[in-house]
């Protein structure tokens, strides 16, 4: 029975038919558990159902084609499941589904994070509708403990079909360059129905769901980097919804010290509204260390977003950025924000917002594709999000964006403003051009007046709008005691089951 058990695991462990594991390697892919061996503190991956095996097939695959497991990652414990490409290509079966299934369910009942490593050709055609339920369990569960614990899918391979609905159901999707594919339709079936030649990466690359669905959130050279980058992303998050957002890290540059190269951040932040400039350097210079985990970097780009410590605990950056359509909201950044405020509410991870915005993005196309619905959607997240919520306006904010960007009126608990920053329903230009369309004179004497008259910041500190009036110099220091008073917040929001968001 030992030398049985023996022979067994080491089937297990070797995977598909011999050849195949070289074959991985030749298109720059490794093998079920090497990934497991390049993310996993060693030695500390313990694997469950290592002998399971589908009653449907007339030849026995140990594991059935899923590696699953738990491990730790820099001392965390993780819950894994990888798929083997080398056993029937990854496909997935009822008891590869059900394997799944086991890992997430002691996941969230033990309260740690969930990776999917996804290499596969999608449902296993020889179980026919069991593959099909299979896929069904797995995504009731995706849904379920959404907001329970971090789920976090890592695209390795071919991930087509119904299958990539897992994944979009996920916090966050990591992925390698001519490697990772996603689509519900492959090019043949395109050809055959539409009569359109395409690739599959022209298709379902890696790039392109990063810089136009927006479907992936992070796109990696090779896997090893995948991995690392992968770790230090973990590094931001907490273990579930109850858990701390992270251990207390070094506590990086003193609250009165900035940008490592000592500029003041004021400079960094011309005062011509006109003039652009990297929102990243301020964000860059009011952080720990200079540290930014950016998300998304090439999808919408007019609104930045990801992770940085300040004083040691993690937050949440929200930043329009002027380099891009002079930072205005538009229909992807919408989505883009909106996706990750409700990601940092449902971990208590802070939100700190830095706004620059002359308003939502003009356009015939953006009115009849939806950007009332998908504005919407921003809205929605900064108004039922309870976590702390701090808002520095840095050089404008005009219209409905300026209520939109995590203003007070949506439960912002600090929101300051820097003392050039011009508040208003609109910008002076297009303010007198409505209010003297019929006024004959020099406008720009008007214009200034409007300037000095509405656009500032005193009226709206005036009526408790803002909170303060900082000097950017000082924008670090009052982060951090905003972030220290919030730190014990507790909000609850009226009963009730679910709200109706603007999907």
């Amino acid at each position: 029975m030992l030398e049985n058990w023996k022979e067994k695991k080491s089937k297990s462990i070797i995977g598909g038919a011999p050849g195949k594991a070289e074959k991985q390697a030749k298109a720059g892919k490794k093998t079920a558990r090497e990934r497991i061996d390049l993310l996993f503190d060693k030695g500390s991956f313990e694997e469950v159902g290592q002998l399971v095996t589908s009653p449907f097939l007339d030849k026995k695959f140990y594991t059935d084609g899923v590696v699953t497991g738990f491990g730790t990652i820099n001392g965390r414990q993780i819950a894994l499941f990888s798929q083997d490409f080398t056993i029937k290509g990854g496909s997935l079966g009822k008891y590869h589904a059900k394997k799944i299934c086991q890992i997430m369910d002691t996941a969230a009942k033990i309260g740690c994070p969930i990776i999917g490593i996804i290499d596969s050709g999608g449902a296993r055609i020889d179980e026919g509708i069991h593959a099909l339920a299979g896929y069904g369990e797995i995504f009731m569960r995706n849904v379920r403990y959404s907001g329970v614990v971090p789920q976090i899918s890592v695209i390795l391979g071919p991930c087509a079909g119904g299958a990539v609905y897992s994944p979009a159901l996920t916090d966050f999707i990591f992925t390698t360059d001519k490697i990772s594919q996603l689509f519900i339709t492959g090019p043949q079936v395109i050809k055959q129905v539409l009569h359109q030649e395409i690739t599959k990466e022209e298709l379902g690359g890696a790039k392109v769901h990063e810089q136009k669905s927006g479907v992936v959130h992070f796109v990696t050279k090779s896997e090893t980097e995948c991995f690392k980058k992968l770790k230090e992303f973990l590094s931001y998050l907490p273990d579930n919804y109850l858990s701390n957002p992270t251990p207390l890290g070094p506590l990086g540059d003193a609250p009165d010290k900035f940008e490592p190269a000592k500029k003041s951040i004021k400079a960094l932040v011309p005062d011509e509204q006109q003039k652009s400039y990297d929102v990243k350097t301020v964000i860059r210079s009011v952080v720990d260390s200079g540290k930014f985990f950016e998300i998304q970097k090439n999808f919408a780009q007019n609104i930045v977003i990801g992770f940085s410590r300040i004083n040691g605990n993690t937050v949440g950056i929200i930043a329009n950025q002027p380099q891009i359509l002079a930072g205005a909201l538009d229909i992807n950044a919408s989505c883009k924000a909106a996706r990750f405020i409700n990601f940092c509410d449902n971990f208590s991870i802070p939100i700190v917002s830095l706004v620059d915005i002359p308003g939502f993005l003009p356009g015939i196309d953006q009115e009849h594709n939806g950007i009332i619905r998908h504005g919407a959607k921003l809205l929605s997240a900064y108004a039922k999000a309870t976590v702390p919520k701090i808002t520095v306006i840095l050089r404008k904010a005009f219209g409905g964006a300026y209520i939109v960007m995590g203003s007070k009126h949506l439960g912002a608990d600090f929101v300051y403003s820097w003392p050039s920053a011009q508040i208003a329903v609109l910008g002076a230009q297009a303010a007198v051009a409505i209010l003297h369309r019929k006024t004959i004179g020099d406008k720009k004497e008007l214009e200034k007046e409007y300037e000095e008259k509405f656009l500032n910041p005193f009226i709206a500190a005036e009526y408790g709008y803002i909170d303060g009036i900082i000097e950017p110099d000082m924008t670090r220091k009052h982060l951090i005691k905003a972030l220290e008073i919030t730190q014990e917040k507790v909000e609850h929001l009226p009963k009730k089951k679910y709200g109706n968001i603007p999907l």
